[in-house]
């Protein structure tokens, strides 16, 4: 029970460090908003340790920390190349594609009114469409290859980025448009100088939650068919084999990449709309 006992003791010192620093009277600067998530994931980290230590839990149930961390340096060649069939072809092929056809069907519907009322219930009804039946038919419509997986995370990520670029298109006022009309400014000049400076935020809403949508479409998708690489096949494979660490191990590589891609985001969002109320 040593390590039990140890366990709870870190999680106490851990939520008293983090308290102190999240009340105190440098919680407002930025080491101060770095420290807390940090210590925050690593008591986690460290209690799962102890309790999984202490209780003795079978690896084949949870792994230890220890033993995903030594199953990462050992399968370096493997995850690498998972994450690369998986991550930079499918997910981010997907992404990229989707992002770029929301945009233009965007501008489309924005000039046609029926477009708009006509698209928008359809995005909603595509967007609930569960990526476990249409992965199979684009695996059997585009074969096991990562460009299966590309068009599904192309299908989850379009809806979501056209919803809000739509929406923040139409969100400028009256006035500002009855503005760009004074100057003679057409349709065109409008709209790059006007609507999509405004539309940022929403745009950027659409791509954030397109990150998160690209990496689940991507791996859930090589469930139904893949070649004998990728993280989705990977972790489907281990744990029929009850490798439980290295499923861990897809788990972490995909959480890290997920995190990476969206902190990117944010920060363009960050250098673009630095001007919104948002991010000052």
């Amino acid at each position: 029970m040593m390590y039990v006992a140890l366990g709870i003791a870190v999680w106490i010192l851990g939520w008293w460090i983090n308290v102190r620093l999240a009340n105190g009277a440098a919680s407002d600067t930025v080491s101060a908003r770095v420290a807390v998530p940090l210590i925050f994931g690593l008591t986690i980290v460290v209690v799962w340790e102890l309790m999984v230590r202490g209780f003795e839990v079978s690896p084949v149930i949870l792994p230890a920390p220890t033993d995903v961390i030594e199953r990462i340096g050992s399968s370096g060649a493997t995850l690498w190349a998972d994450f690369r069939q998986t991550i930079l072809k499918g997910a981010l092929v997907g992404y990229v594609l989707g992002a770029a056809a929301a945009f233009a069907v965007a501008i489309l519907a924005d000039r046609s009114e029926f477009l708009t009322r006509g698209i928008l219930p359809v995005g909603g009804f595509m967007a609930a469409l569960p990526i476990v039946g249409t992965a199979p038919i684009f695996v059997k419509w585009l074969g096991s290859d990562w460009e299966s997986k590309a068009a599904v995370v192309g299908v989850m990520v379009f809806f979501p980025i056209l919803v809000n670029t739509v929406a923040g298109l139409k969100d400028t006022s009256a006035m500002q448009r009855d503005l760009m009309r004074t100057y003679a400014a057409g349709y065109w000049p409008t709209l790059f100088k006007l609507r999509l400076p405004s539309a940022a935020p929403f745009i950027f809403n659409g791509l954030k939650i397109g990150t998160t949508l690209a990496l689940i479409g991507a791996i859930v998708a090589e469930f139904f068919g893949s070649p004998t690489v990728g993280m989705g096949f990977r972790i489907s494979t281990s744990f029929g084999q009850l490798a439980l660490d290295m499923v861990w191990a897809e788990i972490v590589v995909a959480a890290l990449a997920g995190s990476a891609f969206y902190g990117i985001m944010v920060l363009i969002e960050k250098r673009v709309t630095f001007w919104h109320p948002s991010q000052r």
